[in-house]
């Protein structure tokens, strides 16, 4: 089979985590026994040896430049982006990063039949493929099977992020909800199959699309890039991991670090919190003037800094879909304590399961289950175990590749 993949962010080395690893894990299966043409953007950190190397993994790489991100182009181009959101329904972050040139050549690929299958990676990249559909009705409709791979539902995630008052700018968003509710609407119901993360994102999207074909491929872990910890390194060392420009990271490890820290170093004064992800912004590198603090930034290995920790924190208060970090941390043995939000997804504290990670929303419970895993050995053995095994079982790139790949063979 032809897949073509479509993805404006690019999607190696895979240790840049987020969307970048899902979509680089699942072109790596299906490359195994189909044809794969991946169409991607090129920022400005890609170094010429990356690109190398992710064309070895593809059948054809088809690279664009990204386009001038929308804070640099002023306040006209701001207003005209906002202005087509509200006459045609699609959001300035995606116009952000739409490309006509990218859009002719995929408009040409599919013009000469040389794909069955189109992948979006991300519901970015789903603007392609509605003016691919306006372009060429006939052979989209009737030959092409069309997928879009829903990392998180973005209407959802400007609720919650609202409804915790973490929002960037609140009025902003408050007026962009309902349009994101269409805009979501709208480019959900002209794919064939649609992927979710998690069930409580497939039924935010059912809501939407209640005909709509809809599967759940959790997130996924490369067992040999993470491997289980040989040895409980003890003490009182607190990690973090994840891209530091996210904004669900940010507010993460800034509400930890102002918060919950503290607390937990009236305790033990010798606590550290580690912050280790690509890109921190001013407001991460400026946690580090906090005592026991650590702003790490990008490392080649996360594993090495994950087996050094006595803890994993995910105190994620917004973001949706199973979180990579936290996936991770569980295979290479970290116990980890985390918000509903960084469990999302995972079966970790319930009656029918062995427990696999303590729970923690406010700042009490964090500190309750800090001290637990601090103060028992056994128990830190017993999550570390556990988390383990869970994802050696249910959330591997293999497990998630077959699913997609299924996704991707059935015929309408």
């Amino acid at each position: 089979m032809n897949i073509l993949m479509l993805s404006s962010t690019f999607p190696y080395p895979p240790t840049r985590g987020g969307t970048q690893v899902r979509t680089f894990n699942l072109l790596k299966y299906l490359s195994q026994r189909h044809s794969i043409t991946l169409v991607t953007q090129r920022e400005g950190d890609v170094t010429d040896a990356e690109v190398a190397e992710l064309c070895d993994c593809v059948d054809h790489l088809a690279i664009f430049e990204r386009p001038p991100d929308s804070a640099t182009t002023g306040m006209l181009k701001k207003i005209q982006r906002f202005g087509k959101f509200l006459q045609q329904g699609t959001p300035p972050s995606v116009l952000n990063r739409y490309s006509v040139e990218m859009q002719t050549w995929i408009d040409n690929w599919v013009e000469a039949g040389k794909c069955d299958v189109i992948t979006c990676e991300h519901s970015v990249n789903e603007v392609y493929v509605r003016s691919l559909r306006q372009a060429t009705p006939t052979h989209f409709t009737k030959q092409l099977k069309t997928i879009v791979n829903i990392h998180s539902s973005v209407y959802a995630t400007c609720r919650n992020q609202l409804s915790t008052g973490i929002s960037e700018n609140s009025l902003r968003d408050k007026i962009n909800l309902p349009l994101l509710r269409r805009y979501e609407q709208n480019y959900c119901a002209k794919f064939s199959a649609i992927v979710a993360t998690t069930e409580e994102d497939k039924i935010q999207l059912q809501e939407f699309n209640p005909n709509s074909e809809i599967t759940v491929i959790p997130n996924g872990v490369d067992l040999i890039s993470f491997p289980n910890r040989t040895t409980d390194p003890g003490g009182h060392r607190l990690i973090f991991i994840g891209a530091m420009d996210n904004l669900a990271n940010i507010d993460a490890v800034c509400f930890f670090s102002n918060e919950v820290l503290p607390e937990i170093q009236k305790l033990y004064p010798d606590t550290t919190f580690d912050i280790v992800g690509s890109h921190p912004v001013s407001e991460v590198l400026a946690l580090a003037q906090k005592p026991g603090i650590n702003v790490i930034g990008r490392v080649p290995s996360m594993v090495k800094y994950l087996h050094q920790a006595t803890i994993c924190v995910v105190p994620m208060r917004t973001g949706f879909g199973i979180k990579n970090k936290t996936l991770e941390a569980m295979a290479a043995g970290v116990p980890i304590v985390a918000s509903d939000r960084g469990l999302e997804g995972l079966a970790v504290d319930s009656a029918n399961h062995p427990l696999r990670a303590l729970r923690a929303n406010k700042l009490p419970e964090y500190v309750t289950a800090i001290t637990q895993l601090f103060e028992h050995p056994h128990l830190r053995s017993q999550l570390s175990d556990n988390g383990r095994q869970l994802v050696k079982t249910e959330f591997t790139w293999d497990i998630a590749g077959k699913s997609y790949e299924q996704v991707c063979l059935k015929r309408d």
